[in-house]
């Protein structure tokens, strides 16, 4: 079992920045593909950003590419996001996830462990 934790979310203005953190525990972190997903009111859940146990692959939606970036710190057993020049439509919450291994880390399909999600508001 993975226990995953975020924090770091709340209310921005557009423009400004977000840190996200994602605490695991349970299990070798090192191990893991840990993900980013968030899911707007009234949406479906969509990916934002993933990264391997090595951070040697990194992936990213498109509409955040340039934008945020997805690290991770495997001494910590922490997953971060940071989300610069942040837009409204970044409103939404966001869910880590960790995988155990997968072919399509875009996929939520693809994560067998999912924190409870932080909410992110950017205001206009």
């Amino acid at each position: 079992q993975v226990q995953l934790v975020e924090s770091g979310g709340g209310l921005v203005q557009a423009g400004g920045s977000l840190r996200l953190s994602c605490a695991a525990s349970g299990r070798t972190f090192s191990s893991l593909t840990m993900g980013w997903f968030r899911q707007a009111p009234g949406k479906e859940r969509e990916f934002v950003a993933a990264i391997s146990w090595s951070g040697g692959s990194i992936y990213y939606a498109d509409s955040v590419k340039g934008r945020f970036t997805i690290s991770r710190d495997n001494a910590k057993n922490t997953a971060y996001l940071q989300m610069n020049s942040l837009k409204p439509d970044d409103t939404a919450v966001y869910y880590c996830a960790a995988s155990l291994g997968g072919s399509d880390y875009t996929r939520d399909y693809e994560y067998d462990y999912w924190g409870q999600g932080t909410e992110v508001t950017v205001s206009s």
